[in-house]
């Protein structure tokens, strides 16, 4: 069997992304840059990357001792961040039940010989990729979006563009 390219991630619902998209679009419309299905979205936990299909199964039970609690983030700014070249809108404060929920899951990836990335988590939803730089636009109204589960995606390549396949929520 194939490897799979995997990560974890808060997964909007129809109706918060349609939420974001109302919010998003007056500024997102003065950005340069190759925008991103809404269908797409996503604030991500955990990053696993290639991971055998044949343990998905496996990584999916170890992952249901983890709680997700309640978790709700407010975002406020469509900004521009540099290094990866994004516009994404992005929260101000982690809540504890966030930076708790990631722990966890990091802990259950090390069972799995998966040392998660070594950089300060930013809870984020890229909106544009290669985007040009803007300054920060902040938002007609705060969206606070909420989640009480976490999903398990596959990042795939199709045609030369990212599409995201939600494998369980």
């Amino acid at each position: 069997m194939a490897n799979k390219k995997l990560f974890y991630a808060l997964w909007p619902s129809h109706r918060q992304r349609e939420t974001l998209r109302d919010a998003i679009n007056p500024v997102l419309s003065s950005v340069e840059g190759s925008a991103i299905d809404r269908r797409y979205w996503h604030v991500t936990l955990v990053y696993i990357g290639d991971f055998p299909e044949e343990r998905i199964p496996e990584l999916e039970c170890a992952m249901e001792a983890v709680d997700p609690a309640d978790i709700r983030l407010r975002f406020e700014n469509l900004t521009y961040w540099q290094r990866p070249k994004i516009a994404c809108v992005h929260t101000k404060t982690i809540p504890t039940e966030l930076e708790r929920l990631v722990t966890d899951m990091k802990q259950v990836l090390k069972t799995f010989d998966i040392e998660p990335e070594d950089r300060v988590y930013r809870p984020h939803i890229t909106v544009a990729r290669k985007a040009r730089t803007f300054p920060d636009a902040r938002l007609a109204r705060p969206i606070e979006l909420q989640w009480s589960e976490f999903a398990l995606v596959e990042s795939v390549t199709v045609r030369g563009e990212v599409q995201y396949r939600l494998l369980k929520q």
